[in-house]
């Protein structure tokens, strides 16, 4: 016989509102994804075989170099959202998913902090 009611033993289990942002981020940022990928790809092809001076101008062009940061924004935020999904789903130890969260959330935001260096840094001529 159990004197626990059904809400004293979920509390401390999370909340269930917690999940709804997480998944609109996650879709948000995948549909974000769709045409940046596309125009990544379209235009890396276009630029097959010019040397580094040619891609350099192009990453300085100011439409490129704001696409290419929102493209690092939004692929290391959905990279982020999906592994966080894929630990807390999988990683069963507490510590272990506190651990696995915490170096995914500072990998990526040291990744993309790197790649968007790269990009203004190459932009601006440094």
């Amino acid at each position: 016989m159990r004197l626990q009611t059904h809400l004293a033993r979920v509390r401390g289990l999370g909340s269930a509102k917690d999940g709804t942002h997480h998944w609109w981020a996650q879709r948000v940022t995948s549909i974000a994804l769709i045409p940046l990928t596309v125009w990544f790809a379209i235009s890396a092809a276009t630029m097959a075989g010019l040397d580094a001076g040619a891609v350099a101008a192009w990453v300085a062009a100011p439409w490129n170099t704001v696409l290419l940061l929102l493209l690092i924004a939004a692929t290391f935020h959905h990279l982020h959202l999906g592994v966080q999904v894929v630990i807390e789903d999988y990683v069963h130890g507490e510590a272990a998913k506190f651990a696995g969260i915490l170096a995914v959330k500072f990998g990526s935001a040291i990744l993309a902090v790197a790649c968007g260096y790269a990009v203004l840094k190459v932009a601006f001529g440094g």
